[in-house]
């Protein structure tokens, strides 16, 4: 092995690692793993197997994982979509669900036992949840478990956001919360990785992730004149999406939530108080 690879998204540890990585990485055991998919509203993925250790990020609804290992509560896994290894609570997991046939597109949604608002919802969905639908019934979709979802609140899994700056906008006022990956709370890398993905764009879980492997590099300087709507701003260890050439959004750990502010202005704070200066500002298309 020349380089360590990135434990973040390299399913390996000394004591076990995955099968595919054999000959790349050392480990005493390597195994295939087992495909589930997350059945609660959304789970929290762990750098460590106890409910204290850092968030990394969250699996939400219908997400498909690779788990590896289940031992005392705690599953090891990469998720399918954008490959965070971690700790998932092994009963938010089940084998065997269908693949989902609808993704949520509202904020947020509520599942109810019946066709009907008036009844006590089971739980709540968050944008970017999935979930297999069996039919509809009037104005709600019946999922595979028996709940059912207010069916206008759902686009089939293949169809995609014609803008993702638009998604993220409806993320305003959204609690700010470190690995946080749904409306109850997210951080500025999951807030843009839930935008482009509800676009059909696939992008990485963090802010350095989303750098190197998104868009291409816009030149700037110091007036930062000649940026567009959709424009990510980066710094080391944050992002955020120019809503126009002067408005940043972000959700922000100044001010604890989602928010918009002059670009400029938050530039200056951000150089100043927190990460540093802008390190660069990429343009997907």
């Amino acid at each position: 092995m020349t380089a360590i690879p990135d434990r973040r998204i390299t399913a390996f540890r000394p004591d076990l690692a995955a099968r595919h990585l054999a000959g790349l990485v050392e480990a005493a055991r390597f195994t295939d793993p087992q495909p589930m998919r997350v059945v609660a509203p959304s789970a929290p993925l762990r750098r460590e197997p106890r409910p204290d250790a850092p968030l990394d990020t969250e699996a939400l609804a219908g997400e498909l994982v690779q788990v590896y290992e289940s031992e005392e509560g705690w599953a090891w896994v990469q998720l399918a979509g954008d490959g965070y290894v971690g700790y998932l609570p092994d009963d938010a997991l089940r084998p065997g669900v269908p693949a989902p046939t609808h993704r949520v597109a509202a904020l947020r949604t509520f599942v109810y036992p019946g066709a009907s608002i008036k009844l006590p919802p089971l739980a709540a969905l968050s944008l970017g949840a999935a979930v297999a639908v069996v039919e509809m019934k009037g104005d709600f979709a019946v999922l595979g478990d028996g709940g059912h979802v207010f069916a206008a609140h759902l686009a089939p899994v293949d169809s995609h956001e014609a803008d993702f700056v638009a998604v993220a906008e409806r993320f305003l006022g959204v609690p700010y919360l470190w690995g946080g990956k749904t409306s109850l709370g997210l951080d500025c890398s999951g807030l843009t990785q839930l935008a482009l993905s509800a676009a059909g764009i696939a992008a990485p879980r963090d802010s350095d992730m989303l750098e190197a492997g998104l868009g291409m590099p816009v030149p700037f300087d110091e007036s930062l004149s000649g940026l567009k709507r959709g424009d990510l701003v980066f710094w080391k260890g944050h992002v955020g999406i120019l809503t126009d050439p002067d408005t940043l959004l972000h959700a922000s750990g100044h001010s604890m939530s989602v928010h918009r502010e002059p670009l400029r202005e938050a530039r200056d704070r951000i150089r100043d108080k927190s990460f540093g200066a802008i390190t660069s500002i990429k343009r997907l298309k």
